[in-house]
């Protein structure tokens, strides 16, 4: 089988972004973004895709964390497309429901080669660990339109903000994971149009 992996630098006036991706991993992550909860759920986002990611990221924290969790996105989604390939034999769809406590997200992905975010979350202008809660929907957005996904995210309940964002982080991670699976019975393409 082909390895699928991607070897991501991004440098710009704000930030510097190393990012290592491998589709095919055992979900062992090595994170340091300097956002410690940011680097908490990217570590939940590796484990339940069972991908193997490694991040070095330094940026412009001394006036906030938007540019370094935007730029992580534009990385990480790159990368992701850029191992992926021509997305041969993949599954394609992922859908379900995750819990964490009393919080439950429903994610559904389509590896499509069409960038599309629907983030039904109602985030408080608020921080946790440091981490601006409202860049969760920056950092999905950015990875979107980075890798070329179709995403859903729908917060169906949660009352604890740390339980919500993680339940989306953990969701979208374990899907992303299920929709590139090499499905045995699929040596194409998954699309009638022979491209994505």
């Amino acid at each position: 089988m082909i390895q699928r992996l991607a070897t991501i630098s991004r440098n710009t006036k704000e930030t510097q972004v190393s990012l290592d991706l491998n589709l095919d991993g055992t979900g062992i992550s090595s994170i340091q973004t300097g956002i410690g909860f940011f680097d908490h759920m990217l570590d939940l986002f590796t484990h339940h895709g069972l991908f193997d990611l490694k991040v070095v990221m330094n940026g412009d924290l001394n006036i906030d964390g938007h540019h370094s969790v935007e730029d992580v996105g534009i990385a990480l989604g790159t990368a992701f497309r850029q191992a992926l390939g021509d997305a041969r034999g993949i599954v394609r769809y992922a859908s379900g429901l995750t819990p964490m406590d009393e919080a439950l997200a429903q994610v559904a992905i389509d590896v499509s080669n069409r960038p599309y975010l629907y983030f039904n979350c109602d985030l408080p202008k608020t921080t946790l660990g440091g981490f601006d809660v409202e860049l969760t929907h920056e950092f999905f957005n950015a990875f979107v339109n980075n890798a070329r996904i179709t995403l859903h995210i729908d917060v169906i309940r949660g009352t604890n903000l740390h339980h919500i964002i993680e339940a989306c982080f953990k969701g979208f991670g374990r899907l992303l994971g299920q929709s590139v699976q090499i499905n045995p019975r699929q040596s194409a393409v998954p699309s009638t149009k022979g491209i994505l």
